[in-house]
């Protein structure tokens, strides 16, 4: 009966320390300001890309008509190997100098450690521009307004507390 004492002790302590190793994910509003461009409403994938420049998983989609998604070379590629789960990482397209304010999690334990944020922008029957705004993820830079080089004229996040 002790030793059975002593290894239910052991694995509380394990689960207990289990918990605190846990990822801390944190909440970011993405405000998003588009150029005046000419043309249809924008689509835009943000992918959070890894130190190696490999995609590691969708963040948000603006854009819920998936016949469009294959505009996105660089990103459909890879999403269509991975096969992730989009619907509850979706809203609306972004018209031609309109603003749009979103949310989503950020894993912090990547943070400092060469990731960072891509958002690549398509419109119909335009040009497609795989990194339209690249943000590292580091503490200082998350936080500043990023230019974009394409359809995006900037893009601010905050930490949502």
């Amino acid at each position: 009966m002790k030793i059975l004492t002593k290894i239910q002790a052991f694995t509380i302590f394990i689960f207990l320390f289990s918990l605190s190793a846990v990822a801390q994910n944190s909440k970011y509003k993405c405000m998003l300001q588009m150029t005046n461009y000419k043309g249809l409403e924008a689509y835009v994938v943000v992918s959070l890309i890894d130190a190696k420049g490999k995609y590691e998983k969708t963040l948000y989609v603006m854009g819920t008509d998936k016949q469009w998604y294959n505009g996105f070379k660089d990103w459909y590629k890879n999403q269509s190997k991975k096969n992730e789960k989009l619907s509850a990482v979706t809203g609306a397209s972004v018209a031609a100098g309109d603003r749009s304010i979103t949310t989503f999690t950020i894993d912090e334990s990547k943070m400092s450690k060469g990731y960072k944020l891509r958002f690549e922008t398509a419109v119909e029957d335009q040009k497609y521009f795989a990194a339209d705004v690249e943000i590292p993820l580091t503490t200082e830079a998350i936080t500043q307004k990023t230019d974009g080089k394409g359809y995006i004229r900037y893009v601010k996040l905050n930490k949502v507390q």
